[in-house]
């Protein structure tokens, strides 16, 4: 029903009435576009597969990373000492399969093309939903390509900088037994980084997730703010597991941006709510 509803606003303004087969064949061009754009951003990864695998795959197993020098300087300097340097590591990946690198180069180009052409795949799917908006809704979303776009692209950096190089330090240095040497496959390495960075990057469209549910008035920012302590020892729990160390200094590097994004989208909701309680006037008048 829902999606019935969204193809007949999709319908107004327009001269020609669309059927439903029809709305269905603008999707599909939509996404034959995005794909496309996918396989294009693709081929120039795997044309550059040394650069990509070696220089940006790999990065965040080295100890000279430009975040573990950056960390390691900004330990120094706030008075921690070493404690936020990277140990030195000898980090070895195997495959256990004949045709396991062949398939993991596709896999880093497909998903080098998806990161190249994120923000053109959003801007394929805002055209096929912008129509069904208001005029009022459309003045509203205005430069939401470039805030998703972004927020995506900060939450890659973060996820590639910060969270990917404090995993790989920990779990390469954590020792069960001197008898267990840590020798994992790449295929495995490559889908933590993955999630680690495509997922954080999806993560971090959180305050434009919240700021859409609370203009259709699913979540309220006093249903946010009551939860407040809640998301914060979640928050902290998830650092706590993430960073390689205990000390205070390290799980605020990783817990103060997923926090700062929680309290984003308290003010987005808030500010959200202010704006449709002011336009209520308007349209009873």
């Amino acid at each position: 029903m829902a999606i019935m509803d969204f193809f007949k606003k999709r319908n107004q303004g327009s001269e020609d009435e669309m059927s439903f087969i029809d709305h269905l064949e603008v999707l599909r061009w939509h996404l034959i576009r995005s794909v496309i754009a996918i396989v294009v951003s693709a081929i120039i990864v795997f044309i550059f597969t040394d650069f990509f695998v070696d220089d940006i795959v790999f990065g965040p197993t080295r100890t000279d990373f430009v975040s573990a020098k950056w960390m390691c300087e900004l330990g120094q300097s706030v008075g921690v000492g070493e404690s936020l340097c990277f140990k030195e590591v000898t980090t070895q990946f195997i495959e256990t399969t004949m045709t396991g690198q062949f398939i993991a180069n596709f896999t880093v180009a497909f998903i080098g093309g998806f990161v190249l052409a994120f923000p053109y795949i959003f801007w394929e799917i805002w055209r096929f939903v912008k129509p069904a908006l208001s005029e009022k809704e459309g003045r509203q979303a205005s430069g939401i390509i470039f805030w998703v776009s972004l927020l995506f692209f900060i939450g890659v950096a973060f996820g590639y900088f910060i969270l990917m190089p404090l995993m790989v330090q920990f779990y390469f240095n954590y020792k069960l037994s001197d008898k267990i040497t840590v020798m994992p496959t790449f295929s495995d390495y490559l889908e933590n980084l993955t999630y680690t960075t495509v997922g954080v990057g999806l993560l971090f469209q959180l305050p434009l997730l919240i700021l859409l549910l609370a203009k259709a008035g699913i979540v309220t920012a006093a249903i946010l703010r009551k939860f407040r302590r809640h998301a914060f020892v979640v928050i902290l729990i998830a650092a706590a597991i993430i960073t390689p160390t205990t000390d205070p200094f390290s799980l605020a590097v990783v817990a103060a941006p997923l926090y700062l994004l929680f309290e984003v989208s308290i003010a987005l909701a808030a500010k959200g709510e202010r704006k449709s309680k002011e336009a209520q006037p308007e349209e009873w008048s």
